[in-house]
């Protein structure tokens, strides 16, 4: 405040006075916080948070200050952390008043970026390298060939990733590169990130931000920060998530299926937790009991041996079960257990350029067929290091919350086989479905999908959901209906069998005789002796499904990413090409072109 220009705020000099002694010493955060709520005793009085006072001048020449001194942050986002962590960033910068935005790459103008002085970069890798939905577009822009020179740009990337996948961070490794053979400058370098991303994160945002005022050149005192009204939010997220009760926990497959499918619902009273259709339920999970004696049996441990754990002694059996990470496989604990092992078989795998088969044993081997397959003695604390952190496992939501107050539905299939001799088990999903019973608790968060969201209530949606990925056209046809709205709505659903696969089936009838839901289509593969899939049934359909399109329909996948969703994007390139006219290659640039419009969303896996 010392700093503060004369006749900025519309205060008369004791008023000023008592200004700077309130906020003297205050953290940014704190700050941040007074901001708040100041503005909201404003606009409890019907007044604006707005610097009134200023002359037209002077506001002019702090838009003009603005625009050549301002952060913007631009984040790719797969399931919302990237989103979640650039609006940290800008809430940060903002409480040290300085100029910054947020936005998505899905809905940055690509050429802007010569233009910008200083961005920095949130973006994740999707599977194994690919962009994220939303970055696509500006992926494609920024690796051809008319990508412009960036000479005049400042710039520093941070990459999400899985280190499961052995491609790990690679869009945001391609981006830090590529940027800087366009002559942009990194002021901060690249910072790559695990699932268990929080510290690294954190550690990068504050040197951005600590950098701002060098690289902004504003000669370390920023200006001072607008008055803005901070909205009410849980206090439960990933750090302190909320204990939601079982309510059902339902079985919704026949008994000749080969899947154990659960409907699972949640009460979220009490909690402050809201979520829209579109966002996921994050859980956090507890390891299979039968793994960990496993694990033990073939380390030759005793899981009430002490162990510290992220700075805290526990025993291993309890690390095992609840804060470690047993089941997925990931690079880092490949290469520790090379070295362990002292394996040249591990060694010479991991050593290989051939990064599909690398990838094939990755996603093909837990932990406990890793270390039955390349022995190694090891000690506890030892074993306990060379492992990552139990991360949260998210759920497409299955419910509107306007339709099931204090709650949210879940649709979950255990995952359970036979590999390398024995049986495996999925983390969360034998957590919920053989674990928990009504009246026992879970922790959760709520995780929000920005880029996954209905359209207005007249516009139509073609929804196309195989298996558990119908879960959020549950949530999306329960919405539509409290809304009462007036657009069509079109489902493919596929699954194996229509008698014991056919999931939700009553409440699909139920809205199509109700008018809920305008059209379904199935697809049940295995109850003929040739395989259908829900493809098929688009390129049966593609004339109404071309029609649909072009009377303004928003287009949405969910599922597998692996194989479903390059299907189902194929046969709708198919569709548009054979009934709209056109080659592949013009039919596959208007489906790019309904992705950038948000009328072609994907929610995969």
């Amino acid at each position: 405040m010392s700093g503060l220009p004369a006749g900025v705020l519309p205060l008369d000099p004791q008023q000023t006075v008592n200004l700077q002694t309130a906020v003297d010493g205050l953290s940014p955060q704190q700050l941040q916080w007074v901001s708040g709520y100041i503005a909201g005793l404003a606009a409890a009085n019907g007044e604006t948070a707005s610097a009134h006072g200023t002359t037209p001048s002077s506001v002019a020449a702090a838009a003009a200050n603005e625009s050549e001194q301002k952060l913007t942050v631009l984040y790719g986002s797969q399931t919302g952390n990237g989103e979640a962590l650039a609006d940290s960033l800008v809430q940060d910068a903002t409480s040290r008043g300085y100029s910054a935005r947020a936005i998505s790459l899905a809905d940055y103008k690509p050429a802007n970026l010569k233009r910008e002085s200083l961005v920095t970069f949130v973006v994740s890798t999707h599977g194994e390298g690919d962009p994220p939905d939303d970055a696509e577009i500006f992926y494609e822009y920024l690796m051809s060939d008319t990508a412009p020179k960036l000479a005049g740009l400042k710039y520093s990337v941070l990459a999400l990733g899985d280190s499961s996948y052995v491609n790990f961070c690679e869009t945001g490794r391609e981006f830090d590169v590529r940027l800087g053979e366009l002559g942009a400058e990194r002021f901060e370098p690249l910072v790559e990130c695990d699932l268990d991303y929080e510290e690294s994160a954190a550690a990068w945002t504050h040197r951005v931000i600590d950098g701002l005022g060098t690289v902004l050149k504003t000669g370390g005192t920023p200006a001072v920060p607008l008055l803005r009204a901070v909205q009410k939010t849980s206090a439960y997220n990933k750090s302190n998530p909320f204990p939601a009760e079982v309510l059902v926990n339902q079985k919704i497959t026949g008994g000749k299926s080969g899947k154990d499918v659960r409907h699972i619902e949640l009460s979220i009273e009490g909690s402050g937790l809201t979520y829209e259709p579109g966002d996921s339920l994050a859980i956090l999970p507890m390891n299979p009991p039968a793994l960990v004696g496993e694990i033990l049996q073939q380390l030759k441990l005793d899981g009430q041996q002490s162990v510290v754990v992220r700075d805290t002694t526990v025993n291993l059996v309890d690390a095992l079960r609840e804060q470690l990470e047993i089941t997925a496989v990931n690079l880092a604990f490949l290469r520790g257990w090379a070295e362990k092992s002292a394996s040249d078989e591990l060694s010479s795998l991991l050593a290989t350029s051939d990064a599909e088969v690398l990838g094939d044993f990755v996603d093909s081997h837990q932990i406990i067929d890793v270390v039955r397959k390349y022995p190694a003695s090891v000690d506890a604390q030892t074993f306990v290091d060379l492992l990552r952190r139990l991360s949260p496992r998210s759920y497409s939501i299955a419910s509107s919350l306007a339709a099931n107050p204090d709650e949210v539905h879940l649709t979950v299939a255990e995952v359970r086989y036979t590999a390398h001799g024995s049986e495996h088990w999925g983390a969360a999903s034998t957590h919920l479905v053989d674990r928990l019973q009504a009246g026992d608790t879970v922790p959760v968060f709520v995780e929000r999908n920005s880029r996954f969201r209905l359209p207005a209530g007249d516009v139509p949606v073609i929804m196309i959901g195989p298996g558990t990925g119908v879960a959020p056209f549950r949530a999306f046809v329960e919405e539509r209906k409290e809304q009462n709205a007036t657009g069509d709505s079109w489902l493919f659903f596929g699954d194996r069998s229509f008698d014991s696969d056919f999931l939700y089936q009553l409440e699909w009838q139920r809205h199509l005789k109700q008018g809920s839901l305008t059209r379904l289509d199935v697809a049940f593969s295995r109850d003929q002796r040739h395989k259908i899939y829900v493809q098929d049934r688009m390129r049966e359909n593609g004339a109404e499904l071309y029609r649909w399109i072009e009377k303004g329909a928003a287009i949405y996948v969910c599922g597998d990413s692996k194989h479903m969703a390059g299907d189902v994007n194929a046969a709708l390139i198919d569709v548009i090409a054979t009934h709209g006219g056109l080659q592949a290659d013009a039919a596959e640039q208007r489906l790019k072109e309904l992705r950038a419009a948000g009328r072609y969303q994907r929610d995969v896996y």
